[in-house]
């Protein structure tokens, strides 16, 4: 009996010293817990994709509040998170450019010859490891779905008829999950709503390309050719598009002989000049790198059709009496100034 009112005691004893230990250790220890990052955590979308840069949203959250992580560092809540996070935390939300993944091939049956009918597990790294997958091109989306299983939006789908992945810019969060899980590099970020886009990653020149898949760039360097705002870079035999430069002109998808350059023509944009405002300065005339303004000095001028869409002319003119609208008519390339020099007699058949 006695022995075991010792060990109670025993035990009970232990339990009172680390107890107290316990109790001076979370004193001497204690880290201060700032409420404010269970205070961003509720308000962050809880994907934990990753996009952030940071494992999760609680590790996010936690360098949100100790001023380690950008208010706009969030892909998935855009710039209304960035702006609520901003307000709360009291801190400069910045600007949050929505970004979306994009497919950068086109290499679908009809375009990119297949080597063999492949019939093995569907993924995309295991296609990959039977002799470099079942497209002829290296470089081609090889459409089996290894991108669809790790988005957790909903966002990609496999267009099963042309054996190519397709990405619905309005689910895609951007949170570039997708991007690190294909072997075949096929997948980028890019800004979301930008006019041109290349849409192939083949980084060979010429016969290279074209023998494999008829739309992919074979690095022609017509588009950098074409630019008149330097927008566009070659890197090895691709282009390289620096959207801050680029106006939307959409002259490199113009020229590319292959597509693999696309442009949103059915949004390109052209300038018209209000005719009773236009002093006849001649600055736009001046400032047009492609001949489409014409016009006496001190007589309207007027814009043909061979207008890109760059909008130089309007920032530039100091009556502002230029503005851009959506194209009603396909561009005229041999619409310049020379050709309609009589536009001043004909009048503006543009306003």
């Amino acid at each position: 009996m006695m022995t075991i009112i010792y060990a109670v005691a025993v035990l009970g004893g232990l339990g009172l010293v680390f107890g107290v230990l316990l109790a001076v250790a979370g004193k001497v220890f204690y880290v201060a817990v700032d409420k404010r990052a269970a205070e961003v955590l509720a308000v962050l979308p809880g994907a934990n994709c990753g996009g952030c840069g940071y494992p999760g949203c609680k590790p996010f959250a936690d360098a949100l509040v100790e001023g380690e992580a950008p208010a706009n560092g969030c892909p998935v809540g855009g710039q209304e998170l960035a702006d609520t996070l901003g307000a709360m935390l009291g801190i400069d939300p910045g600007y949050s450019r929505r970004m979306t993944a994009m497919v950068l091939c086109q290499g679908t049956v009809d375009h990119c010859k297949p080597k063999y009918r492949y019939q093995g597990i569907k993924d995309c790294l295991a296609a990959s490891l039977v002799a470099d997958g079942n497209k002829s091109c290296h470089y081609a989306c090889l459409g089996l779905g290894t991108c669809v299983a790790f988005c957790t939006f909903d966002a990609i789908r496999i267009d099963t008829r042309n054996q190519i992945a397709v990405i619905d810019p309005d689910k895609c969060t951007g949170c570039t999950v997708c991007i690190g899980r294909c072997p075949r590099k096929v997948l980028s970020l890019q800004p979301a709503g930008t006019p041109v886009q290349l849409l192939c990653h083949a980084a060979e020149r010429g016969k290279l390309v074209s023998d494999n898949c008829t739309v992919g760039c074979v690095g022609c360097d017509l588009c950098d050719k074409a630019c008149k705002f330097g927008a566009i870079t070659m890197v090895d035999n691709l282009p390289v598009i620096d959207q801050e430069k680029c106006v939307g002109c959409m002259m490199c998808a113009e020229v590319c002989p292959t597509t693999a350059i696309w442009g949103d023509f059915d949004n390109r944009k052209e300038a018209v000049i209000e005719r009773e405002a236009c002093i006849g300065c001649g600055i736009c005339k001046k400032l047009c790198q492609f001949e489409a303004i014409g016009g006496e000095r001190k007589q309207p001028h007027v814009i043909t059709e061979a207008c890109t869409g760059c909008g130089a002319c309007v920032e530039k003119c100091p009556k502002k009496c230029i503005h851009m609208r959506v194209r009603r008519h396909l561009r005229d390339a041999l619409d310049n100034a020379e050709a309609r020099a009589a536009l001043a007699v004909f009048g503006n058949d543009r306003e």
